[in-house]
């Protein structure tokens, strides 16, 4: 299956959202390539400091250490991965924190207009909870970025205490993305020879008990069929997980992770790329590659989160050399949707859409200033393509 065809399938279903009716069958053989998005350039900074295409604004939801408006909850500092759960008629937008020994994860819950009507922690003392995913039984999975990091599993409306899921590996953990379809959820390794993973739970809906599996393929593999290999101790000590099957495919630096129709995409900041697993024809792509761009062109450097609309646009967080969000659509081209101009220390980090698609959380880990203290979280509006 060729690059572009990956792409659009990918993109094609996006959470519980399917695309019917969108057909996919025209796509020309091409990896990603900069160009025109479909909001237009971006325009100056607005009042919050947020670089938008015309028709979006921005709202500030959260600020680290500081009381979210209309309850007693101080945000938590350098607010990392995230994801929207529908909540009655409103939703909940949960956030981790990747802080050292006080990390964790908290939760904006959100009426039908959006007005933040409660805010509580979901988890606490933990360590650097970087990403992680959402579950299709509502939970969110805040992940632990250290040697023995573990999965956390979590209730955005805090209605049960969370639950540590050893069985799903110590390592360091990145991000989580859950593949109904096969009963599985992939997992990334945010390290410069971190793997990729997959857990099958014993029975789907209960994460105490499975295998973890690590995907094996050449060294230098970028295209081609995978296989997979039981990971023999999931504790990962003394010997690390990564480190215990011969022939398992190391990636530089394992970020986000993000499953829909048949495909689960993931990038690696190291080098700069998107990869695509096809989990029907067990086999990966490339989606992106900086070296397949045009000398010149713009290029996606430290790429980190990844979502996706429910109009089948992919939403991937760069870091460098100054924080932004950039766009691919269906067709394969991409372009800056978001920047945050003077947060050159900091990160884009959480990027979820609200469940009717209408709004977009996103924070900038450290702020202007570029101290975990300083993280803010943003709520996007505008015509957003449904």
């Amino acid at each position: 299956m060729d690059r572009r065809a990956l792409l659009r399938l990918a993109a094609a279903g996006v959470g519980t959202t399917v695309l019917c009716g969108t057909s996919w069958q025209s796509a020309v053989a091409s990896t990603t390539q900069p160009g025109q998005g479909p909001y237009g350039p971006l325009r100056a900074p607005d009042s919050n400091g947020v670089a938008l295409p015309p028709g979006f604004t921005s709202r500030v939801v959260a600020r680290s250490r500081e009381i979210v408006p209309g309850t007693g909850l101080s945000w938590h500092d350098a607010p990392d991965g995230g994801a929207c759960f529908p909540a009655g008629n409103g939703w909940i937008y949960v956030s981790n924190s990747e802080t050292a020994l006080n990390g964790g994860a908290s939760a904006l819950r959100f009426d039908p207009a959006g007005t933040i009507i409660s805010a509580s922690r979901i988890l606490r003392r933990t360590n650097a909870n970087c990403a992680g995913g959402a579950t299709p039984w509502g939970t969110w999975l805040s992940c632990e970025e250290y040697a023995f990091g573990r999965v956390h599993e979590t209730w955005p409306d805090g209605s049960r205490p969370a639950v540590a899921r050893p069985a799903m590996g110590r390592f360091t953990h990145e991000a989580a993305a859950c593949d109904p379809d096969r009963q599985v959820v992939y997992l990334t390794e945010d390290r410069r020879d971190g793997c990729f993973y997959r857990f099958r739970p014993t029975r789907w809906g209960d994460l105490s008990d499975g295998t973890l599996e690590v995907l094996r393929a050449p060294a230098d593999a970028v295209s081609g069929p995978v296989t997979w290999a039981p990971v023999p101790d999931p504790g990962g000590f003394p010997r690390a997980t990564r480190r215990q099957v011969d022939g398992a495919r190391a990636f530089d630096g394992g970020e986000g992770c993000y499953y829909a129709a048949g495909r689960c995409l993931f990038t690696t900041k190291g080098d700069n790329r998107i990869w695509a697993y096809d989990a029907v024809g067990e086999q990966i792509a490339l989606l992106h590659d900086p070296e397949a761009v045009p000398r010149g062109g713009m290029t996606m450097t430290g790429v980190d989160n990844i979502t996706g609309s429910a109009r089948g646009d992919l939403f991937v967080a760069e870091d460098r050399p100054g924080p932004a969000l950039n766009l691919i659509t269906p067709g394969g081209t991409f372009s800056r949707f978001l920047q945050l101009p003077g947060h050159q220390e900091s990160e884009i980090t959480g990027p979820a859409f609200s469940p009717d698609g209408r709004r977009l959380y996103v924070s900038s880990q450290r702020g202007a200033q570029g101290r975990s203290r300083a993280g803010i979280t943003f709520e996007i509006t505008g015509p957003f393509r449904g």
